[in-house]
């Protein structure tokens, strides 16, 4: 029942990570990388933080200090920085294909810091899955930006490692703490960076970018890590991080939906292909 639970939390976090990348894409229509960064981590923080006080949460000890700054440079500062500047050169649609790597990169981490040690077979879906997603970016690679591409990798290995480290201590310090006391750590550099890059005309900013920055700070930086984070804390990390295999699924939905566009046959393929794989992950973790 624990584990099932896990799950269930795991693939709620999932969906709504779903709609970052599309929302990202919006909002970088308005802000730029720098300060979208900044301003989502300095939101998320000082939500975090007002929960952390309202419900009289004791601070971490001192050992915690360095695992919550790998959380706090690898989910706060690291993927969502590195992702809106992806996005200035590829579209969320083809981003999104790349999150497919990142199960292999949170199992991969789960091992070296979480200490698991998932059945060999459970290797073959991993890296089966993984392999689907490189091997669709290689052979669309006429199309693609190598600089957007490289960014979305460098996202993927600093998310993976922010998310193995984040569900380590979600195991004794619970998911939402977790991911409220990164933001707090990250905070004093966030808000000067936000200072420093702010925009000088807000003006001529419009709504869609608003309501991207929104989803951003709240659902993609605090929201879906309560939820993803206990999921992983319950389920294995190795395991439940499978299922972000899922969310290229729910984005490039998304995607097609919201931005209008375009979603080609492949990508559905790649994804279904992915869906198969993750079925056999959870069968062997």
């Amino acid at each position: 029942m624990r584990r099932m639970d896990g799950w269930g939390s795991g693939l709620l976090g999932v969906i709504i990570f779903s709609g970052s990348l599309p929302a990202t894409r919006v909002a970088v229509g308005g802000f730029t990388p720098l300060f979208l960064t900044s301003a989502r981590a300095v939101i998320a923080a000082l939500i975090g933080a007002a929960l952390l006080l309202a419900l009289r949460q004791e601070r971490p000890e001192r050992t915690d200090l360095a695992p919550l700054a790998t959380v706090a440079l690898g989910v706060v500062v690291g993927f969502p920085l590195l992702t809106a500047l992806a996005l200035l050169h590829i579209t969320s649609a083809r981003s999104i294909v790349f999150i497919g790597l990142l199960p292999l990169a949170t199992a991969g981490f789960g091992v070296v810091r979480g200490g698991e040690r998932p059945k060999p077979a459970f290797w073959l879906f991993a890296v089966g899955g993984a392999a689907l997603v490189a091997g669709y970016a290689l052979a669309n690679g006429d199309s693609a930006s190598v600089t957007g591409d490289l960014l979305m990798v460098g996202a993927v290995l600093v998310c993976g490692l922010g998310y193995a480290e984040g569900a380590r201590l979600s195991r004794r310090l619970g998911g939402w703490q977790v991911i409220s006391w990164a933001l707090v750590v990250a905070l004093p550099a966030m808000a000067v960076l936000a200072v420093a890059t702010s925009p000088e005309i807000w003006t001529g900013i419009g709504g869609p970018a608003w309501l991207g920055l929104a989803y951003v700070s709240v659902f993609s930086m605090l929201v879906g890590f309560v939820f993803w984070y206990r999921g992983l804390a319950l389920g294995g990390i190795a395991g439940v991080g499978q299922l972000q295999l899922l969310q290229p699924f729910f984005g490039l939905a998304l995607a097609g939906l919201l931005l209008g566009e375009p979603v080609a046959w492949t990508m559905i393929a790649v994804t279904g292909l992915v869906v198969l794989c993750v079925a056999g992950a959870k069968r062997f973790a």
